[in-house]
């Protein structure tokens, strides 16, 4: 007797809710699921119904063995989950080796950006790969963008880069924020998933942008921290919280705007961060070297729907500055916070949406090289 046989559209309905790790397994059940399985819309239809899956990808540093060489950076996918649950144990999946000329600048939807400079005489070239976590499946390297580099800011510490998902052209792009040293203006450089060349979008007046390399994508927007109407030589004593602004890259529209800070802000923050929780930006930051605030800005794009969703003490957090840095790592439905604090560089950065529970928790996550807590937190 013949086995039946279930419709193709039930199977693909059943498979469309499983994990990205049970998907990659069952690739060798036939050819007919291995080729559902990359179709751009069975990918979309998994990733909108995993969404509420609590994941987050950690960056580390692996030590290596050998003394000549520089210790490798490295990123590990995590369960938040499997963290509570079991949080004094190691990351299970494992920590991807990344070659050392690689920077992270970010992941979106599985995929992860990495971006290099390499200097050719006169010249200086970027280059971006894009790489699965799941398949294991990088890129092959985008089109360069090559700069005269007496033209440019070309340090690290000199360019602002982002990369995100622009849900209505349907693209992922990489995003270059660079200082034009002729012109004294800042450039915006854009590299869309599949071209095969990069766009000089638009230019604005010079300004120091602040915190991290990496902006923030947020509801088709590139976020950093910025200080309007300041020159580059200011003096961090002298500014004022009207001066401190966040510079919103469109990707869309290709435009940019400044969004200001929460009116609550009544002084300049200490250590400010922007970050990403359920969907919305977020700000965190130290306040007078006591409390750790955290705000979320519920409506992108509304100044007054910021609210305070965090003010705790470091003395309840046992968080001594400046030996730990803390970041929010992810909110609940109940607006309970959970935060990570590492103690070592703040290199050590994350990416979240999940879950988490009602108490205070510490734990220790152990990774080479590397030292975090977790604190669980639930907001007023």
């Amino acid at each position: 007797m013949a086995m039946a046989q279930l419709p193709q559209d039930l199977i693909e309905e059943i498979l469309s809710w499983l994990p990205v790790k049970s998907l990659m397994r069952f690739r060798c059940v036939s050819r007919t699921w291995n080729s559902l399985i990359f179709q751009a819309h069975f990918v979309k239809l998994n990733l909108q119904r995993s969404s509420r899956n609590t994941h987050v990808l950690l960056r580390c540093q692996i030590n290596t063995v050998f003394e000549d060489m520089r210790d490798l950076p490295g990123i590990a996918p995590c369960s938040i989950c499997s963290l509570l649950e079991n949080p004094s144990s190691t990351v299970d999946n494992g920590c991807h080796q990344l070659d050392n000329r690689y920077l992270f600048i970010g992941s979106c939807n599985g995929l992860v950006c990495l971006i290099n400079l390499v200097a050719r005489g006169e010249f200086s070239e970027y280059r971006v790969w894009f790489c699965n976590l799941a398949t294991r499946i990088m890129s092959e390297d985008s089109p360069h963008l090559c700069l005269r580099s007496c033209n440019y800011k070309l340090w690290w510490y000199q360019v602002k880069c982002g990369f995100a998902y622009d849900d209505r052209s349907d693209t992922y792009k990489v995003v270059l924020v660079l200082s034009n040293i002729k012109s004294q203006n800042w450039e915006v450089r854009v590299h869309r998933l599949g071209d095969t060349h990069w766009r000089k979008v638009l230019t604005c007046p010079a300004f120091p942008i602040l915190g991290e390399k990496c902006g923030q994508p947020v509801s088709g927007t590139v976020n950093w921290f910025a200080i309007r109407k300041l020159g580059f030589d200011y003096e961090w004593e002298t500014v004022t919280v009207d001066q401190l602004v966040i510079f919103s890259y469109d990707l869309n529209k290709e435009t940019f705007k400044y969004l200001l800070m929460p009116n609550g802000l009544s002084q300049v923050p200490c250590g400010p961060e922007l970050g990403v929780l359920k969907g919305c930006l977020c700000l965190s930051h130290v306040h007078r070297r006591t409390h750790f605030v955290v705000w979320l800005m519920r409506e992108f794009g509304v100044e007054n729907s910021w609210t305070q969703l965090l003010n705790v003490t470091l003395e309840l957090l046992q968080a001594p500055l400046p030996c730990v840095i803390l970041k929010p790592l992810c909110i609940s439905e109940k607006d309970c916070v959970d935060i990570l604090g590492c103690s070592l560089l703040c290199w050590m950065v994350l990416l979240a949406i999940a879950n988490c529970v009602y108490a205070l928790v510490l734990a220790a996550l152990s990774f080479p090289g590397s030292y975090f807590v977790l604190i669980s937190f639930k907001s007023s």
